[in-house]
């Protein structure tokens, strides 16, 4: 059974289960509505025809709760889901929740990350500190090498 197989709520309405969505590129993000988060969402959106063109679904998780996702989602028009982890079981699984600084105040949260699971659901590419400035691109030209 592959490692990174996992199930969460999802801004359709359903459970999404990992396995029967592979090859799979996940991203993980910070917080629904704002502005990095909102960008790096759109720039997956507008390249998800590409991303099915070579076969992979796409989705993005946070903590936020089904709700956010789907007032996110219908917001921004994604055409993908976003799912749920409010108790950070997936968000462990990745090692995606680390201890950030804000204007001198640290806490835990997700550290922006993307992962491609194959077809097995196994790793075989990851960015961590992703910065969105062109990263679904350099995902996406990653994936048609």
């Amino acid at each position: 059974m592959p490692k990174y197989k996992f199930t969460l709520p999802s801004s359709s309405g359903t459970d999404f289960h990992s396995a029967e969505h592979l090859p799979l590129v996940v991203y993980f993000y910070p917080k629904d509505s704002t502005p990095g988060c909102t960008t790096e969402g759109l720039d997956f959106n507008a390249r998800l025809a590409q991303f099915a063109g070579l076969g992979y679904t796409v989705v993005g998780i946070s903590r936020d709760g089904v709700k956010s996702h789907q007032n996110f989602c219908a917001k921004q028009g994604f055409q993908f889901e976003l799912l749920s982890d409010k108790d950070e079981t997936v968000c462990k699984l990745f090692d995606v929740i680390k201890l950030k600084k804000l204007y001198g105040k640290e806490s835990l949260g997700v550290e922006r990350s993307t992962f491609v699971l194959d077809k097995n659901g196994e790793i075989i590419h990851e960015w961590r500190k992703v910065k969105v400035a062109g990263h679904a691109q350099e995902v996406l030209e990653t994936l048609g090498k």
